[in-house]
């Protein structure tokens, strides 16, 4: 049985791990830590939870922490990299799930943080969690940075095209669409159910953080420098993440063999559904399930291939992505405690 923690559980991926962790046949949660709610017992901050846990909050305590077999990290960016390295240095395995280790390149990370990295040996040690890309390297390793909601959807769509080289690496575009709980569960204004309702924006159009893991993602699996137009939007519902992604193909031809290159590539991937040509993929059918399905389309006499991408940010985009590598590290069914489909309505 493995030995879970979790540090960082009043937040939207914090309760999203619990609740999956909660039906694992493998694991048992013996702390979550808050510094806010340090002593409220979990299930009176998430009721859902009632009869599932009876474990109370506690404050991050890193003794605590070194009895656990892996530690998952659902906190703010800047914690986990202060923590991660007495954990490592006592054989306690972390997916992390904030941006403290998904960059290689510090300066970058500094810049779109505005703080410098605390734990510049371990970000070059840690192994970025994309299963579908990095499956040997996660089983292996000691720390894995699990990726962002919106660098999945974008990066599972562009897979196969740039992995065969069939379309431009310097002109793709991500036109991205998130639900509010993307935004996390702090009290915010603009994320006020009177704000957002009845309306869709963009933002951070002139840049935003996932921009240089996106681009990092996608420079590795093309090896090349990729240039990339990503621009995200918030949309009046709660779970989803719905990927639009434009790539124009070197020969327009070769659109007619794609779809069977994606089911190929994703055929033996447990999470990802390729969806028949033509199909418009819907943020429900992946709503609290941990898979991405995708679709192409072309329209008439053009050269750009199109991919809608969709996944839930809080499962595939998070939490569900987090215990799929967990189950990776520790050499289980990839699929334990996450193979319920997804909810409807």
């Amino acid at each position: 049985m493995i030995k879970a923690g979790i540090v960082g559980g009043t937040g939207y991926t914090g309760v999203e791990l619990l609740r999956l962790l909660a039906t694992h046949p493998d694991v048992t949660v013996s702390c979550i830590t808050s510094r806010s709610e340090a002593g409220l017992p979990v299930a009176d901050l998430y009721p859902n939870l009632r009869g599932h846990y009876d474990l109370a909050f506690s404050e991050p305590d890193v003794e605590t922490l070194k009895s656990c077999d892996l530690v998952f990290f659902a906190t703010p960016h800047g914690v986990a990299m202060r923590m991660v390295p007495e954990l490592v240095s006592a054989g306690v395995r972390i997916v992390d799930l904030s941006a403290d280790f998904r960059l290689k390149d510090l300066s970058v990370w500094a810049d779109w943080y505005g703080m410098p990295h605390e734990s510049g040996e371990w970000a070059e040690k840690a192994v970025y969690g994309l299963p579908e890309v990095a499956r040997d390297a996660i089983r292996d390793a000691q720390l894995v940075a699990n990726p962002g909601c919106y660098p999945t959807a974008i990066q599972l769509g562009f897979l196969p095209l740039l992995e065969s080289g069939l379309v431009d690496p310097s002109r793709l575009i991500a036109d991205a669409k998130s639900g509010a709980s993307g935004a996390g569960r702090q009290g915010k204004i603009g994320m006020l159910h009177g704000e957002i309702g009845e309306s869709f924006k963009a933002y951070g159009a002139s840049g935003h953080r996932h921009l240089p893991e996106i681009r990092q993602g996608l420079s590795a699996i093309a090896q090349a420098d990729v240039e990339v137009t990503f621009v995200p939007h918030l949309v009046p519902m709660i779970r989803g993440i719905e990927a639009t992604l434009y790539a124009e193909l070197k020969n327009p031809a070769d659109f007619e063999r794609l779809q069977t290159l994606f089911e190929e590539r994703f055929r033996d991937e447990p999470f990802v559904d390729v969806m028949p040509q033509g199909s418009h993929p819907e943020t429900r059918s992946v709503r609290g399930a941990n898979h991405c399905r995708m679709a192409l389309h072309r329209q008439e006499d053009s050269n750009i291939v199109i991919v809608s991408s969709v996944i839930d940010n809080l499962v595939k985009g998070a939490a569900g992505q987090a215990v799929q590598n967990m189950n990776i590290m520790f050499k289980l069914d990839e699929t334990q405690g996450l193979s319920a489909p997804a909810f409807l309505p």
